[in-house]
Formats: structure tokens, C-alpha cells, sequence
């Protein structure tokens, strides 16, 4: 058996890198924290651990996977110090902004972030992250990473194949239907992400509102972090409450933070939920 490598990176520039703020902000599902602070999950079918080390960010994983895999999944290349000073000239936001600092949109698989937050609907974020864990304990692949095992994401094939009785050990409820559905029409080519993907950001959330179990908040969840449309703005009902803080009774379009508006709102959701 092959002895198993991995790798160490850090990144210097912690303000604009925060682990707690990227995935405690409610994007993403498969990241849990230790007793310690380090923050493991899984994508692209590869495992890291994320952590503060000496003032630095520490991302450990396989050897190579972070130039494969990490650096595009966190938007490396992206500079959100300056989106988050251009985001904060709007006053209103100023607090939210500086209390989600840190925050990066991640670049989730697409279709991961499709069932993810088809399973997200009407539900709160620990029940989420059991349900995901769940399917991908019941069909993902094993992947081995410093001693313990995890389960990657399942493609939809190895979903679809799953019988409603099978999806019901998820007891997700009347999501599973939803679930199967999405997983049958991306396996057999009938919901084509990457095509999606390539539409201007209104035209694939028509495109996403077709699925059955996809309304406007799933669509616009999948939109922002599965398919890189940062000028989507999910609204649930904790965004409702932060537009109304943060807004009171001014008429409220999010147009108005321009193609980073997911990212404005990540920093209102992020600020409702776990700093107000």
C-alpha cells in the first residue's frame, strides 16, 4: 500500500482568511470544527484541515491537492480586502462588513451545492449537515486522511441509482423526492450545470428554477456557490430580518452592491446569524 504524503501551505494574510467566518457563514456543509479550532472538510473528493498556526493559516491535505483543488476552491486569486472596503462604503453595512471579514465565497462542485441546498430548504444547519453526511455515508466514495476515514460528495449517478427506500435512512422527508429527481436529470444529461453555468446569472437561475424542488432561494444558493455568480443574493428568512435591520423600511434591491452582492450578503446573513 502506498504511504500517504501530504502537505502543509500557509497564507500570510490572515484578515482577508478567516476559517471560522468561511464556514460558519452558512455556504457551505462539510466542514467541522475541533476541540481545537481546526475547521476539516471534504470537496472535490479530497479532504484538509484548516487552521491558525503562529498567525498564519495552515491548510493541510494531500500532498499536491492544494494546487489542484484548495487554491481555486477559496478563491484564491480574488483580493477581498478591497471587495470588502468597496462593500463597506455603503454605511449601513459597515458593521456587518467588519465583523465578516475573513469571509471568502468558495467555489463549491456543482452539483454539490445543487442537492446540498435542495436539502437546505426549510431546515436549520446542524439537521442540514446531518442529512449531507448521511448520503454521503450511504454512496460516497472512502477517502483516507491522516488516519481516519471520510466519505466524498456522491455523484449523481450513485444517487439516482438509490431507491426511495434507500434515501429514506437519510429521513430528509419530502426533500428525497427532490433529491432523486435532481440526480436523475444531471445523470442522464437533462440538467446540464456546466451549460447552466455558462448562462448570464438571470438566465441560469430560470434555467435552476425548473428542477422540481428548486425555488428562488435554492436557485440562488446553487447560483453563488456552486456556479460562481457572485451577483446572486439568496433571501431567507434571516436575510429578511437583516434587510429589515439593516434597511428598515427603504426600498431594498440588491442590485444596488453590483456583481459582489452574494458577497454583501454573506456579510449581512453572517452578521444576523452569529455576531448581532
Amino acid at each position: 500500500m502506498a504511504l500517504e504524503t501530504f502537505e502543509k501551505i500557509y497564507i500570510e494574510n490572515c484578515d482577508d482568511f478567516s476559517p471560522q467566518g468561511i464556514f460558519e457563514c452558512g455556504q457551505a456543509f462539510r466542514w467541522n470544527a475541533d476541540e481545537n479550532g481546526s475547521y476539516t472538510g471534504i470537496a472535490f473528493g479530497t479532504v484538509a484541515k484548516v487552521h491558525n498556526e503562529n498567525g498564519r493559516i495552515c491548510i493541510e491535505s494531500s500532498d499536491g491537492s492544494y494546487e489542484k483543488v484548495w487554491h481555486a476552491y477559496f478563491d484564491m486569486e480574488r483580493d477581498y480586502g478591497e471587495l470588502r472596503r468597496e462593500i463597506s462604503r455603503e454605511k449601513k453595512l459597515s458593521a456587518a462588513c467588519e465583523f465578516g471579514k475573513g469571509i471568502r465565497i468558495l467555489n463549491q462542485e456543482p452539483w454539490e451545492a445543487l442537492c446540498s441546498f435542495i436539502i437546505s430548504q426549510c431546515n436549520n444547519i446542524p439537521r442540514i449537515k446531518g442529512i449531507v453526511e448521511k448520503l454521503c455515508m450511504l454512496c460516497g466514495d472512502e477517502i483516507e486522511f491522516m488516519g481516519k476515514t471520510y466519505h466524498a460528495f456522491p455523484a449523481a449517478e450513485s444517487i439516482a441509482a438509490l431507491s426511495m427506500k434507500e434515501l429514506d435512512l437519510l429521513r430528509s422527508g419530502y426533500r428525497a423526492a427532490y433529491i432523486s429527481e435532481a440526480a436523475k436529470g444531471v445523470a442522464d444529461g437533462s440538467i446540464n450545470l456546466k451549460a447552466i453555468k455558462s448562462l448570464p446569472t438571470d438566465a441560469a437561475k430560470k434555467e435552476l428554477l425548473k428542477i422540481p424542488g428548486v425555488g428562488e432561494k435554492v436557485a440562488s444558493c446553487t447560483l453563488l456557490f456552486g456556479l460562481g455568480k457572485l451577483d446572486a443574493f439568496p433571501v431567507d428568512v434571516w436575510m429578511k430580518r437583516a434587510i429589515s435591520e439593516f434597511f428598515g423600511e427603504e426600498k431594498f434591491d440588491y442590485r444596488r452592491f453590483g456583481k459582489y452582492a452574494g458577497l454583501a450578503q454573506q456579510y449581512m446573513f453572517h452578521y444576523m446569524r452569529n455576531g448581532r
